[in-house]
């Protein structure tokens, strides 16, 4: 347990200073980094080669900070939230106090509560969304397990959290839906 928690300590310290993080999530392995600096933002956009008009999602301990990071949480967002069995990333309609590069043109936001142990303790003790993306390069297949980043992410990082990379259980993406306002749900990813 001392291992699990001084990888929590490394990977805020990394966080605090505007640093990317490779971590494991509550699907596969992420790039993370402070969902709250512009400026590590677009190191992870650089990093993944990806264009930043492609909106990446955030990761939040709780459902209770959804309402600090989207300006209408539709209620039935609050049942999904709560009755979900794996994991499910909602795109809200309009997102606030986050990077703006993190919003899609029309001012949505992807945010997951994750449940997972290590991101969960993570998003806690940081106190802020993080970033979550897949750990690959964009147009290259997202890794299952930690043995299957390439050696360029890899390198691309700040800190590399310890934490499960030996796992080798074959994790898959999240569910995406996108809920409006009038509650009206449509499924991007099953």
């Amino acid at each position: 347990m001392d291992d699990f928690i001084d990888d929590i300590k490394k990977a805020c310290e990394a966080l605090m200073k505007g640093g990317i993080i490779l971590y494991p999530t509550d699907t596969i392995w992420g790039i993370g980094c402070d969902a709250t600096n512009e400026e590590a933002v677009q190191r992870v956009f650089a990093l993944k080669q990806r264009s930043d008009s492609k909106a990446m999602l955030v990761l939040v301990d709780s459902p209770v900070k959804l309402e600090a990071y989207v300006s209408e949480v539709p209620g039935m967002a609050w049942d999904l939230v709560e009755v979900t069995d794996k994991p499910l990333t909602i795109i809200y309609p309009e997102g606030k106090n986050l990077a703006k590069s993190l919003l899609a043109e029309d001012k949505s936001i992807g945010i997951r509560v994750t449940g997972e142990q290590f991101s969960k303790k993570l998003c806690e003790r940081f106190r802020k969304p993080i970033v979550s993306t897949s750990a690959n390069v964009s147009g290259q297949p997202s890794p299952a397990s930690f043995n299957e980043i390439s050696e360029d992410v890899k390198k691309g990082v700040d800190y590399i959290v310890n934490y499960r990379r030996t796992e080798q259980i074959k994790s898959k993406p999240s569910g995406i839906i996108r809920l409006g306002t009038d509650n009206s749900i449509q499924i991007i990813r099953k």
